[in-house]
């Protein structure tokens, strides 16, 4: 079976990095006044603002999974299996440490802050599920899509079984990963349903995109499936509830946000597919290329991790529209520039770390 590399990936996420830039930028630096419905501009902005998330969710499990099942065609996935769990857990590393004020623990404050859990904890922990999947299914092709499959839809259709859920009986490292109640950004459910749709695409990429007419197929399936999640996606949820009286559906279609942007990543995806191959070897692909590099410096600069001294410290909430746009654009361009002139890819990033482990261990 032959293994065709996907592209668009690449430009997918870059794109999702940008967004993420520019819409923690303008999240955190922008007058909370400006934050009004009545603005055209802002609801659009919000909107984009919201297919971010799961675009990186999306094309993280996609991209990984896609990879260990090219590396079991080639008959050597246990490498790779080992190379999974080691970014997950370093991605679970980086998530905590650009939390930490080292300023401050070095005068003996010490608080539970760097415990919440944020995008790179998640992702890192979908990483490590979906090897441990990967590992139980790895001989059962078709079984590992369905289970993909269905663990999506389910992470989706309960969302309101632990949409405001409160543990009082776990350690805080471990509740953070499903509350938001001590301060969590994101939780790994509802997102892990995210990285399995993801994975759950990569086997249907790996099955049949050498397959003619698998691409045009495809890009109509993207927009096709997409636009059906976006428009139609609450009242199916409504009928269904309505055919089996089953609560649970009223009250996901009642706030359906996952599913309608479910719908708008395979539109997105299906952008980026059509226009594949005038992204080769594109500024957008290298982009694509660094996304770790470029979250952990966006951090830094944006949010003071490890000193305390960010943009947020002297202009939290303080822009108008216009700086906040002109700022973003700027910020977007110093992130990408330190990334590509001064930091190196996302595989020297993993690689240094795994330098640094195996050092300790021989000592």
């Amino acid at each position: 079976m032959q293994a065709n590399r996907l592209y668009f990936i690449d430009a997918v996420r870059a794109f999702a990095i940008l967004m993420m830039l520019q819409g923690h930028f303008i999240d955190t630096l922008i007058d909370p006044v400006y934050r009004n419905s009545a603005y055209t501009a802002y609801n659009v902005w919000s909107y984009f603002r919201g297919i971010t998330a799961p675009t990186f969710f999306t094309i993280s499990g996609l991209v990984f999974t896609y990879l260990l099942l090219r590396a079991n065609a080639k008959g050597n996935d246990k490498e790779r299996i080992k190379k999974g769990l080691f970014r997950g857990g370093l991605l679970l590393l980086i998530g905590y440490s650009l939390r930490i004020n080292i300023w401050s623990w070095l005068t003996g404050y010490f608080n539970t802050y760097f415990l919440v859990i944020d995008v790179l904890q998640c992702i890192g922990l979908s990483l490590i599920i979906l090897v441990c999947l990967y590992t139980l299914f790895k001989n059962h092709s078709y079984i590992f899509s369905i289970v993909l499959f269905c663990i999506c839809i389910a992470c989706f259709i309960s969302e309101p079984l632990y949409r405001n859920l409160e543990i009082t009986n776990l350690p805080l490292i471990i509740a953070n990963y499903m509350t938001k109640a001590n301060g969590s950004i994101f939780t790994i459910l509802p997102w892990f349903g995210y990285s399995a749709a993801g994975a759950f695409l990569s086997t249907v990429f790996f099955r049949h995109a050498h397959r003619k007419q698998f691409k045009v197929l495809t890009i109509f399936t993207f927009f096709t499936v997409g636009s059906i999640l976006i428009f139609y996606s609450t009242k199916i949820l409504f009928n269904l509830h309505r055919l089996t009286g089953y609560d649970l559906l009223y009250r996901c279609a009642d706030f359906n946000y996952l599913f309608i942007r479910m719908g708008n990543v395979l539109i997105l995806f299906g952008l980026f597919y059509t226009f594949e191959r005038y992204l080769k070897q594109s500024i957008i692909s290298r982009i694509g290329e660094k996304t770790l590099s470029m979250y952990v410096i966006h951090f830094i600069l944006l949010y003071g991790s490890f000193t305390g001294y960010g943009l947020k410290k002297f202009y939290y909430q303080s822009f108008t529209p216009m700086e906040a746009i002109f700022g973003a654009a700027l910020f977007v361009a110093v992130v990408c520039f330190i990334s590509f002139y001064y930091a190196r890819t996302n595989h020297f990033v993993y690689s240094l770390a795994g330098k640094i482990i195996r050092l300790f261990k021989k000592n």
